[in-house]
């Protein structure tokens, strides 16, 4: 019973941290987006 505990437990921990790390990097892919350098306008 204790490792299925701790199986379910790490489980949610994964869960946890692969969503904490797939939100920062929709994060600095919108800051990448916002902060992306415009190419002057060729006349």
């Amino acid at each position: 019973m204790k490792k299925a505990m701790v199986l379910v437990l790490a489980g949610i921990g994964v869960a946890f941290a692969k969503k904490k790390y797939d939100d920062g990097r929709a994060e600095q892919a919108l800051w990448a987006e916002a902060t992306d350098p415009v190419a002057p306008a060729r006349r």
